[in-house]
């Protein structure tokens, strides 16, 4: 092996030296990968370093990295929408720029996650975090404004959280895969609330309230059928269940 330190070919050439006997136990291999590992099967120090490191760098990968971004960006954006009272223009532009760039985060890295298997533990629980984060301080600093009702921030979010806390609760029978409805659903949320986070006037005011419309009711129906798809879910996992213990005792 080229590069070899010398004491290692020294110790090849005094193990040669007794005949060809083994290598003391534990004594270190010299190399990487699998040859990391020392002769009494335990991996060698280094190699669990090394290990670490690698599932470290795993999570700073670009679609955590825009996941992060859209964290980030909350703070920012409450800290726009409210400036100069909440209704100066200018901020409000500002503030939309930082939602719409947040929802064009939140398509691309989950799509990014799974074409390039960049799928982490931390993007599972943070990406609809960031998500949730950003609609909801959307909607809770517009109706603290008085430019949405409430009960539209509370139908949109006892939704969003509902939801959520019911694949959670159904988890182990199954995933409720994400709809076609859902995804419009998000689409139709995005483009309703960032209308309203724009200080329009005249037309675009009464279609924006149109657009809001759409969304609400897109919500509660999507809503209800993942409610159904759970409790189909449920029934099917707790009868396979039964079935298979049947099985076994039969």
């Amino acid at each position: 092996m080229t590069g070899a330190p010398a004491s290692a070919a020294g110790g090849s050439s005094r193990a040669q030296s007794v005949g060809g006997s083994p290598k003391p136990k534990g004594a270190a291999v010299v190399g990487g990968g699998e040859q990391g590992a020392e002769d009494d099967g335990r991996p060698a120090r280094g190699g669990k370093l090394a290990a670490a490191a690698v599932n470290q760098a795993s999570v700073w990968n670009v679609a955590n990295l825009l996941t992060m971004l859209r964290l980030l960006l909350v703070p920012g954006f409450i800290a726009l929408m409210l400036a100069d009272g909440g209704y100066d223009p200018a901020w409000r532009s500002l503030a939309w720029a930082a939602f719409a760039i947040a929802m064009i985060t939140d398509l691309f890295d989950g799509h990014l996650a799974r074409t390039y298997n960049l799928v982490t533990d931390f993007g599972k629980i943070a990406d609809p975090i960031a998500d949730k984060a950003i609609m909801g301080a959307a909607l809770i600093c517009l109706s603290a404004l008085g430019d949405l009702p409430w009960w539209v921030t509370a139908v949109i979010l006892g939704r969003e959280l509902g939801i959520t806390l019911l694949r959670f609760l159904v988890i182990r029978y199954g995933v409720i895969p994400a709809s076609r409805g859902g995804k419009l659903k998000t689409l139709t949320q995005g483009v309703a609330v960032g209308m309203y986070v724009l200080a329009l006037t005249g037309w675009l005011a009464t279609l924006r309230w149109w657009v809001m419309a759409a969304a609400v009711v897109l919500t509660v129906v999507t809503g209800l059928d993942y409610v159904r798809q759970a409790i189909v879910l449920r029934r099917r996992g707790i009868a396979e269940r039964k079935a298979a213990l049947e099985e076994t005792e039969g």
